[in-house]
């Protein structure tokens, strides 16, 4: 049967997932290409002094030495694992969420926010426990002096410190990776189910750039919302209540239309 003029074709599970998987991880990759040099940056800025006591300097300084120092080039060491780390952990972070939630649904019944959140620690964390590897090599190749390839480094790693060396500090990346997707995907789903409830929003791009639009203001007004936690989707579900309000006060009924 032929999907009506205006209908969304609906994929198949396979190719949906694979969709998913795809743009995630190519959205991921590319957001990581133009940010990497703030990385390295950062990283830097984290282990210097190390162990020691001393003056610590500030983001401009340790820019200007490594570009004096190790040249340009210097801003984008790690980046192949980087990229290998960010187009996997992309693609598995949002592309697990959804098969996940599909597990509960059919489990338990139900698809509630705690169960939205649940996938979305699931599917964080997996994905972070599969590419710590990478993680791990990209931090050393950011600290490296020298210019070297990411297949030498592991190497290196592993001839010196042993195979389970490419997973430390796995487990509190785990823990933050499972709260941060958990957070964002739970909310942005809720969020996403509240307009198509409440307004006559469909599923498709005017849904999904309405939501991000007012996502992104809202994150950028609230500078403590780095902090993640559970409560944070049930305070933008009460926040998104408060801004698109019922015909009038303490109306019940569903089928009641509103305006944005």
């Amino acid at each position: 049967m032929q999907p009506r003029y205006g209908e969304a074709r609906q994929p198949l599970p396979g190719r949906y997932a694979l969709y998913h998987f795809g743009t995630s991880g190519a959205a991921v990759a590319a957001a990581t290409a133009v940010t990497h040099p703030f990385d390295v940056i950062k990283v830097r800025l984290q282990m210097q002094l190390a162990g020691q006591r001393g003056n610590l300097v500030g983001m401009g300084t340790i820019f200007t030495q490594m570009v004096e120092r190790e040249g340009a080039r210097s801003l984008y060491l790690g980046l192949a694992p980087a990229l290998a780390r960010a187009v996997v952990y992309g693609g598995l972070r949002f592309g697990l969420y959804e098969p996940c939630k599909h597990v509960c649904s059919y489990a338990f019944g139900s698809t509630n926010f705690a169960f939205k959140f649940a996938s979305g620690v699931i599917a964080g964390g997996l994905a972070t426990a599969l590419t710590n590897p990478m993680e791990v090599l990209k931090v050393r190749l950011q600290m490296s002096k020298s210019s070297t390839s990411t297949i030498r480094e592991m190497r290196k790693v592993i001839a010196h410190e042993g195979f389970k060396a490419l997973w430390k500090g796995v487990g509190p990346a785990m823990t933050r990776a499972g709260c941060l997707t958990a957070s964002q995907m739970a909310t942005y789903d809720e969020a996403k189910q509240a307009l198509m409830k409440w307004t006559p929003l469909e599923e498709g791009f005017q849904l999904h750039l309405i939501w991000n639009s007012w996502y992104s203001c809202d994150r950028t007004c609230r500078h403590d919302q780095n902090t993640v936690n559970a409560a944070t989707g049930v305070h933008r579900r009460q926040s998104i209540q408060e801004r698109i309000p019922l015909c009038f006060p303490g109306c019940g009924d569903r089928g009641c239309e509103v305006t944005l």
